[in-house]
């Protein structure tokens, strides 16, 4: 959501990337700690903690494992973000990370540390001390990585769930002009024209990109990716008709559809997205079954103790409960999406069987 780009002074103003917006604040930090600055958003009016210089040795503190919930919290938490400002993990960690301050008794900061498809803030959270104070913010992409990329870490053996945070639809989106007017109108072109119908992706690996990839499978059509640097490219290469497919983030593409510059056609997700009741899901229009959510949610290193992990357990999952905080993330197309440390990580495995499945039948490889 916000990354600062300059601070002006002790206490004065912290331009952010949203949009060139200003937002009062002040600066802490000194020597080797952690320059940070409390802020209060102009572009969505959300309040938090930015980092703005955010030296790894200056957390990853020595210190005792805390034994037990009461032990803990020691210092302050980072909640690793892998992309850059503005994505779902990103806002909705933000979102809760004042609650969490006030309820854990320390500060709880965001800390984007972008590239390699969310992989190399998965690296750092893998490797700090497992004592809780080092958390990881996930999105489909943690679970997608292994399929595509060598990486320097396991994603099921170097993690601990906290709890999945969110889940949202993925919304398939063609250009407004016709000749598609249902998902029907969609298969029956890629039917008829194999190998010359194209699908955008936010990038190969992307959630968007395994989102196409599912539809492929499960429709059993012949159809080209086509990836872009990321999702606002895809989109406009959609409306210009370069592409003649897209599952586009709810949140990204929603404004779009009600402007008329791109027509929806259907959800990814079992059930009717609450933000586009009148969308059907695929399964309805067309594909009996077919189901592939976005979603979202907190790790903590692996051997970080128990009574630890449920603490932040429960922590997250009030802070998600809190009407406020459900109406915004329902406002950016996602639902609130909230359990036990043990069903995430459960969840987390079936993810990653499923998109090794699939990315094996769509030849797709580490490292290719």
């Amino acid at each position: 959501m916000n990354a600062i780009r300059k601070v002006e002074g002790d206490v004065g103003m912290a331009e952010c990337a949203r949009g060139g917006k200003r937002c009062k604040g002040t600066v802490g930090g000194a020597g080797t700690a952690p320059r940070f600055a409390r802020f209060t958003c102009a572009a969505l009016g959300v309040a938090g903690v930015v980092v703005a210089t955010l030296p790894t040795p200056a957390l990853a503190q020595a210190g005792a494992t805390p034994r037990s919930a009461g032990d803990y919290p020691t210092r302050p938490i980072r909640i690793v973000v892998g992309f850059t400002p503005g994505g779902q993990p990103d806002i909705f960690s933000r979102l809760i990370s004042p609650r969490l301050t006030d309820t854990l008794g320390q500060q709880v900061l965001v800390d984007n540390r972008p590239g390699a498809g969310g992989a190399i803030g998965a690296k750092i959270v893998a490797e700090a001390l497992p004592d809780g104070h080092t958390l990881l913010a996930v999105s489909a992409a943690h679970a997608i990585q292994p399929a595509v990329a060598r990486l320097g870490y396991d994603t099921l053996r170097d993690f601990a769930g906290v709890t999945k945070m969110f889940s949202s639809a993925y919304l398939l989106v063609v250009p407004a002009t016709p000749p598609f007017a249902s998902v029907r109108d969609l298969l029956a072109l890629a039917r008829a024209k194999p190998g010359q119908v194209n699908f955008g992706s936010a990038g190969t690996g992307s959630g968007t990109h395994f989102a196409g990839e599912m539809f492929k499978d499960a429709a059993r059509i012949d159809v080209v990716h086509v990836p872009y640097k990321g999702v606002p490219e895809a989109l406009t290469d959609t409306i210009a008709n370069r592409v003649q497919f897209f599952m586009a983030p709810l949140s990204s593409a929603m404004t779009l559809v009600k402007e008329g510059r791109l027509r929806a056609l259907a959800v990814s997700t079992a059930k009717r997205a609450s933000a586009v009741p009148d969308i059907p899901t695929v399964a309805e229009a067309a594909i009996p079954g077919f189901e592939f959510d976005s979603w979202g949610g907190l790790l903590a290193p692996a051997k970080t103790p128990r009574p630890v992990i449920r603490r932040l357990n429960a922590e997250v999952v009030a802070a998600l409960a809190l009407p406020d905080i459900q109406s915004r993330m329902r406002a950016l197309g996602a639902e609130p999406d909230t359990g036990t440390p043990e069903a995430f990580d459960a969840f987390v495995a079936q993810q990653v069987g499923l998109i090794a499945a699939l990315a094996a039948r769509a030849g797709l490889a580490p490292g290719r």
